[in-house]
């Protein structure tokens, strides 16, 4: 791909994520457009893509996967269907945005890693996009550069104003604290090694079937310690924060300390109804560098590694959430291939 051509981009699941993501290449960023969508329901693919000039739509991710017009594929299709669209993207040596997670489980990561390994090269970026959020990006900036010494502590919380009826105990670790589990690798550059959830009384507001909120905690390979507070019925709005404690101070983001009004005699700001709201910048930036990166011939960005491991640490969690134990955490050895 020259750094002169348009990306074909073919999105593969156009459900929320999937069509935020359409919109973001056709009306957003710049180097790319929709060439097709693909989803198990082949009318709502069609409706969409009607409404996108030369865009094909599928019901079949492969036929579109293997359509001329494609060059990179976008995956935002449940993560039970990502190890399959992954590799049909791999027998076509294509560049690949994969949603969270790359697979459900680390058995299937695994075999997603080992799958790319024998391309010879790296071919996905994996989406998570806090790493492309400016606050992040400023605290990683902070603690790498070691003017506050060395971490110790973060302390994390994860709130959400509701989540849908079929949200599970499980769900919130694979779907929610899975963010902490990459945002703690990345920010420390260490690895996590062990998982204990705490579950204190649940909420009246909670749905009866779901334990929330809970105090997750994770030890790392380096000796830091992170405390993860996961509260998926708050009901007030969407919160996102983290404080990074160092050995000479502290920083911390996500308190959403924008504008401030003062009014009726009252002063406040806004708090926001959910991720793709918080995060619409994040998204941005994370297609469009992605888009760069292709054309360049280039993949940045959380690899097939970082999902990898984000699966074994959920995997680690969920045990610890159902039997109340400490669990450590079962990982391979990193392949130089990642490094």
């Amino acid at each position: 791909m020259t750094t002169h051509g348009t990306l074909g981009v073919a999105v593969i699941g156009v459900g929320t994520m999937g069509a935020d993501h359409v919109r973001r290449i056709n009306d957003v960023i710049s180097g790319a457009r929709v060439a097709a969508v693909a989803d198990i329901d082949g009318d709502r693919a069609k409706a969409l893509a009607e409404t996108i000039e030369g865009c094909a739509a599928y019901a079949d991710p492969a036929a579109a996967m293997a359509s001329p017009e494609v060059d990179a594929v976008l995956i935002a299709s449940p993560g039970p269907a990502h190890e399959e669209a992954l590799l049909t993207a791999f027998e076509h040596d294509l560049p690949v945005l994969c949603e969270k997670p790359l697979t459900p489980d680390a058995a299937s990561a695994l075999r997603v890693l080992e799958a790319e390994q024998r391309l010879g090269r790296r071919r996905v970026q994996l989406g998570f996009m806090r790493r492309f959020d400016a606050e992040y990006l400023r605290l990683k900036k902070v603690l790498d550069e070691g003017r506050l010494g060395r971490p110790l502590l973060l302390h994390c919380r994860h709130r959400n104003a509701s989540v849908p009826p079929y949200f599970t105990d499980a769900m919130l670790i694979n779907d929610s604290v899975v963010h902490e589990v990459d945002c703690t690798r990345w920010l420390l550059g260490q690895e996590i090694t062990a998982v204990t959830v705490l579950r204190p009384a649940p909420s009246s507001d909670s749905p009866e079937h779901l334990g929330d909120p809970q105090l997750v905690i994770f030890e790392t390979d380096g000796g830091a310690l992170v405390d993860v507070e996961i509260f998926a019925t708050c009901g007030f709005g969407y919160q996102v924060q983290t404080e990074a404690v160092c050995e000479r101070g502290t920083a911390r983001i996500g308190e959403g300390h924008g504008m401030l009004t003062c009014a009726a005699g009252r002063w406040g700001g806004e708090i926001t109804r959910d991720y793709v709201e918080r995060f619409e910048d994040a998204y941005d930036r994370e297609v469009q560098g992605w888009v760069d990166a292709t054309r360049r011939g280039e993949v940045i960005g959380p690899s097939v590694w970082d999902g990898y491991a984000a699966a074994a640490v959920c995997e680690a969690g969920v045990t610890a959430q159902t039997t109340g134990r400490r669990t450590t955490v079962e990982l391979a050895e990193r392949p130089a291939f990642y490094t």
